[in-house]
């Protein structure tokens, strides 16, 4: 390479702006999660003082973290105190969620079997560490979080995005769940489901642009919904490969159902919406 390109490149790196690096953010989050679910931990813990001692390395790893984020350094302790003072329900939401997965899927045999092998577990407890950061206004982290994720898992949930209590994700590989979705209690979703945006103009990057799913809907495979106005009414059950862009009613059925063409060996694809009250 030439001298120039090389002190390029150079250049650029004394230009970068602080970030935690991607190694020790997953670690963290590995860390956090083997902490709350034993089911995730490599250490053994003989002793109650020795498990404290590792909760306050955690906080220290975490301020760690943050004093990367081109944070002031006054404001790092209290984003990291209002995080761990959000664990306790942070780590209640996922007991109930890790309920959902079980009672959802009838080849879970267990709790356990949940928390140790199941992506969906993994991708929403990786969501609910980001949203809440997301919230505390921590830059980069969160979208770190989100991303390790979605690698590991195959399972795209922007830290921005509102997600309710027993949230269960079945399968889970292809899910799209965008910035300013928002999703309510008891929702199921299976794989290739996405909750996008109509637009992908930049001036559109501050309003609401991707759907509400309302409580106890399930979401089928390759499901489509698209819109900030775009609301999925309560109870409801949207089949596989629908593309939804107008809001459906509470109690409501949408499904694709093939049907014969003019008497002729051909199949079309009808699009059926039914309410029921």
């Amino acid at each position: 390479m030439k001298e120039e390109f090389i002190r390029t490149l150079y250049e650029k790196h004394q230009s970068c702006p602080d970030c935690p690096s991607f190694k020790n953010v997953v670690d963290f989050f590995e860390d956090l999660l083997g902490t709350l679910f034993p089911e995730f931990s490599d250490a053994p813990f003989h002793d109650y003082a020795s498990f404290a001692k590792h909760v306050n390395e955690l906080k220290v790893k975490l301020q760690s973290l943050l004093t990367f984020c081109e944070m002031k350094n006054a404001v790092v302790p209290e984003k990291c105190g209002s995080f761990f003072d959000a664990l306790p329900n942070i780590y209640h939401l996922l007991l109930k969620d890790i309920e959902a997965l079980e009672k959802g899927d009838p080849a879970a045999r267990s709790q356990q079997e949940v928390i140790r092998t199941y992506p969906g577990f993994y991708a929403i407890a990786a969501h609910r560490f980001a949203h809440c950061l997301h919230d505390l206004n921590v830059p980069i982290i969160p979208r770190m979080l989100s991303e390790h994720a979605h690698s590991h898992t195959g399972i795209d949930i922007h830290p921005g995005a509102s997600i309710g209590e027993y949230f269960c994700i079945d399968h889970g590989t292809g899910i799209v769940v965008g910035e300013t979705s928002v999703i309510g209690d008891h929702v199921k979703i299976y794989q290739g489901v996405t909750l996008g945006a109509l637009s992908v103009r930049k001036e559109d990057a501050s309003v609401k642009r991707h759907p509400t799913i309302e409580d106890y809907v399930v979401l089928y495979a390759g499901a489509t919904i698209l819109g900030g106005d775009t609301i999925i009414g309560h109870h409801s059950v949207i089949g596989g490969n629908v593309w939804i862009t107008k809001s459906i009613a509470p109690n409501s059925k949408v499904y694709y159902q093939a049907r014969m063409h003019n008497d002729k060996d051909e199949e079309m694809d009808l699009f059926i919406y039914k309410t029921e009250y």
